[in-house]
């Protein structure tokens, strides 16, 4: 049976002996790290190497951890600010326009062996990839985990009322994207 530990059962077990420690801790927050990153960037390749820096950084910083917040929050920060970061990155990498940009992806996600959703799933998925990369991740906290405002306020670091807003946004533009079948 696969269970959880608290935080502090992690931070103690981390205090004890960092790596054993570190490893409790990727077994508990990697798969749902991962899955946040993969609707960020998309691609599983690229998943993977965000999660990767994600938890080098969150290795490296753990003494930096003051507990002011819950740890997934604080590994769900250090993963999006990961995650927008490669964004910005391959569009700099890039120097094609937005849509061509936006082509690939989805190109990239019909042809991964790893995406397994349906047609309407495919066009969500469309629909995300156009969005703003921070009103992305917005919609993909609220959305797909279902994380109350506050959480996600500790996490992008801004109000939940412009949560709030940046979410009802980034509704209307995938509703008419899909209403208009692209």
């Amino acid at each position: 049976m696969d269970f959880k530990l608290t935080d502090v059962q992690l931070l103690e077990l981390i205090e004890l002996n960092k790596e054993s420690g570190f490893r409790s801790l990727m077994h508990q927050y990697q798969e749902q790290t991962y899955w946040h990153i993969r609707r960020m960037v998309t691609t599983h390749e690229d998943a993977d190497d965000v999660v990767q820096n994600t938890f080098i950084k969150v290795f490296k910083n753990l003494d930096k951890f003051k507990g002011d917040s819950k740890l997934y929050t604080w590994i769900y920060r250090i993963a999006t600010n990961e995650s927008l970061t490669y964004l910005k990155n391959r569009k700099k990498r890039h120097s094609e326009s937005i849509d061509e940009t936006e082509n690939n992806i989805e190109n990239k996600l019909v042809a991964d062996a790893y995406f397994d959703g349906d047609s309407i799933q495919l066009l969500l998925q469309k629909a995300i990839i156009g969005l703003p990369d921070k009103q992305k991740a917005v919609f993909n906290l609220r959305y797909y985990e279902e994380m109350p405002y506050r959480d996600m306020s500790e996490i992008l670091e801004t109000s939940v009322g412009a949560l709030k807003a940046s979410y009802h946004h980034a509704v209307k533009k995938i509703e008419e994207f899909i209403k208009n079948g692209k």
